[in-house]
C-alpha cells in the first residue's frame, strides 16, 4: 500500500510528469520511505530530483547551544535552495514525521525563530505558493518513535500507524478515484457556502467559545477541490480567510497544538478588534506567546476552516500531535497569513487593496483546532441568519 500512497502523492496531489523537477523536503528518520519514493519517481521518468534532508537530532543539539543571533547566520535555517527550484517551477513535496518530545528542552523563542527564518528565506517559493503558481503538497509519514508514542499498547505500532494513514487517506486500491469523488462532494458544499454570501460567523460551544468572525464581501470558500493540486494529504477542510481586523470574543482550543516540536495544550485566545489581546495555556504558554508575537499581524486571524466532527480522522479518536492531520479532524482557525485564493480576484489586487479588504499578510501561519461535538456555528447571510453547523457537523 505504500506504493499506492506514493502514487497518490506524485500523480494526483502533485500531478508530476517526466519533465517536472521534484523537490522533496523530509526528516532523515524516514529516509527509507523517501528512497522508495525516489525509485518510483525515477520509474515514471522524473530525472531532476532534489532531496532536502533534515537531521532533526542535529538541529536539536545545535539549537540548544545556539544563540538567537547565531541562528540568523546559520545555514541550518536558510531555505534558498527552495527558491532555486521554485524558479524552475518544480513540484514541492514536504514530508512530515514527528519525533515526540525531541524539542522539549529547547527554548520556545528558538523554535519560533527557526520557523520564521525558514519561512522568510525562501521569498520566491512563498510568492509562487501564495499565488498557486507551483505544485506543492504536505503529507505525513510515520516513524517508529512517533508510532510508539501514539499506539503505546500495540505490539506493532508502526504497522498500525501505517494502516491508519492508509485509512484516512483512502488508500484501498482506488485512492485516486476515491479522492476525485470526495473532492466533487467538497466542491458542492463549497459552492453552497459561496452562494450564501456569508458576512459573519458566530461560534459557540460548552467549553466557553463565544466568537464572532467577520468575512469581507470578496471572501471565497475553498477546499482541496479548488485548485489543480491537493496541497495537504489528507484534506477534509473547507476554508476561507476572514477580515483580520474584526474578530471579537473568545475561542477555546479542543486539541493540543504541536508547533515545531513543542506542545501547547488546554489554551484559549481572546480577541478584540481582530487582535489576540489575552491568552493562557496549561502547557506551552511561552510557545503560544511567541506565535502570537511573531510579527505585527501574527496576532490576527488568517484562516477559518470547517470540518465535520463526524469525519474519518475525527472518528479514529486519536491525537496525532501533527497539525497537518489533527486540523483535518476538527474545525480550526489560523493565526497569521490568509490566502489569495480566498479573495475574489485576489491575484490581481495590490497589497494595499488586500489589506483594505482585511487579508492578513503575516509571514506566519499557525493552525489550531477548535471543533467539538457540541460546536454550533451560525451565520449572517444574504438571505438572513441561519445555522450552518450543529453538533459539530455541517447542516447545509
Amino acid at each position: 500500500m505504500e506504493n499506492e500512497y506514493i502514487e497518490l502523492l506524485l500523480k494526483r496531489c502533485l500531478k508530476v510528469n517526466k519533465n517536472t523537477p521534484l523537490f522533496i523536503s523530509y526528516p532523515k528518520i524516514i529516509n527509507n520511505f523517501v528512497n522508495k519514493l525516489v525509485r518510483y519517481a525515477k520509474k515514471i521518468g522524473l530525472t531532476d530530483i532534489y532531496l532536502d534532508e533534515i537531521d532533526s537530532y542535529d538541529i536539536h543539539n545545535k539549537l540548544k547551544k545556539m544563540s538567537l543571533k547565531k541562528m540568523e547566520e546559520s545555514p541550518l535555517f536558510n531555505c534558498k535552495k527552495w527558491d532555486e527550484y521554485a524558479k524552475k517551477d518544480a513540484a514541492f513535496l514536504m514530508l512530515e514525521s514527528e519525533i515526540p518530545h525531541l524539542m522539549d528542552d529547547v527554548l520556545a523563542s528558538k523554535i519560533a525563530k527557526s520557523a520564521y527564518l525558514k519561512s522568510t528565506s525562501k521569498p520566491i517559493y512563498k510568492e509562487k505558493q501564495l499565488k498557486s503558481e507551483l505544485a506543492w503538497c504536505i503529507a505525513c509519514v510515520p516513524n517508529i518513535k512517533w508510532a510508539q508514542d501514539i499506539f503505546k499498547e500495540e505490539k506493532l505500532p508502526l504497522k498500525k500507524f501505517w494502516q491508519v494513514i492508509f485509512d484516512i487517506c483512502m488508500i484501498d486500491g482506488h485512492a485516486i478515484e476515491n479522492w476525485n469523488n470526495f473532492l466533487k462532494n467538497q466542491k458542492n458544499i463549497q459552492d453552497k457556502l459561496n452562494a450564501l454570501k456569508i458576512t459573519k460567523l458566530y461560534y459557540k460551544n460548552s467549553l466557553g467559545t463565544d466568537l464572532e468572525i467577520t468575512l469581507s464581501e470578496e471572501a471565497l470558500w475553498a477546499s482541496a477541490s479548488s485548485g489543480k493540486w491537493i496541497v495537504n494529504l489528507p484534506s477534509y477542510e473547507i476554508f476561507t480567510s476572514p477580515n483580520y481586523k474584526e474578530t471579537k470574543g473568545v475561542v477555546y482550543a479542543t486539541k493540543p497544538l504541536m508547533y515545531s516540536g513543542k506542545l501547547i495544550s488546554d489554551f484559549y485566545i481572546k480577541f478584540d478588534k481582530g487582535k489576540a489581546i489575552s491568552y493562557d495555556a496549561k502547557e506551552g504558554k511561552d510557545v503560544l506567546k511567541d506565535i502570537i508575537n511573531g510579527d505585527k499581524l501574527s496576532s490576527f486571524l488568517g484562516e477559518v476552516a470547517l470540518v465535520n466532527y463526524d469525519s474519518p480522522i475525527s472518528n479514529t479518536n486519536l491525537l496525532f500531535k501533527s497539525t497537518l492531520i489533527d486540523e483535518n479532524a476538527s474545525c480550526h482557525l489560523a493565526l497569521g497569513s490568509g490566502f489569495l485564493e480566498c479573495i475574489s480576484n485576489g491575484n490581481k489586487l495590490s497589497d494595499k487593496e488586500l489589506d483594505a479588504i482585511g487579508l492578513n499578510s503575516s509571514k506566519n501561519h499557525v493552525d489550531f483546532m477548535i471543533g467539538s461535538k457540541d460546536l454550533t456555528i451560525e451565520a449572517d447571510t444574504k438571505d438572513g441568519h441561519i445555522t450552518i453547523m450543529k453538533n459539530g457537523n455541517l447542516t447545509i
